[in-house]
């Protein structure tokens, strides 16, 4: 009995990577075949000998889970600033509940500092953000 907790301990983890990487691969050749199948249909069109102005434009894809639309072209700091921030903001909360579930386990002991190392990696994802935030002109 011992034995199969041991094996199901040891599946978890590989079923959930396994299944991530599966679900990466799957949206990458799904969306590749949209934008394939827009483009087949754009060419169709213009050979039917519709105007290709008046054509929709393709479909942007997105990069990194941010959609192109979203980020102007020629705007990759403020990109990277948002990915600073959600970065910091998510490090520091992390560092606040561990600092708070190992101060309730231990209160005789100062064992909450543990918390302070993401806390401040945070702040510094932070601090980093503040800086590439693009300045208005």
């Amino acid at each position: 009995m011992d034995n199969f907790f041991a094996l199901f301990a040891m599946a978890v983890p590989i079923v959930a990577i396994v299944g991530g990487i599966s679900v990466a691969i799957v949206r990458i050749v799904t969306q590749a075949r949209l934008e394939e199948l827009a483009r087949r249909e754009r060419i169709a069109a213009i050979e039917r000998g519709a105007d290709p102005s008046k054509l929709p434009p393709l479909p942007t894809t997105s990069v990194g889970g941010y959609a192109s639309e979203n980020y102007p072209q020629g705007n990759g700091r403020l990109r990277r600033a948002h990915g600073l921030l959600i970065g910091g903001l998510i490090t520091v909360a992390a560092g606040i509940g561990l600092a708070i579930l190992v101060g309730t386990m231990e209160p005789d002991k100062k064992a909450w500092v543990v918390g302070l190392l993401p806390i401040l990696v945070g702040a510094a994802l932070l601090i980093s953000s503040r800086i590439l935030w693009p300045q208005p002109k």
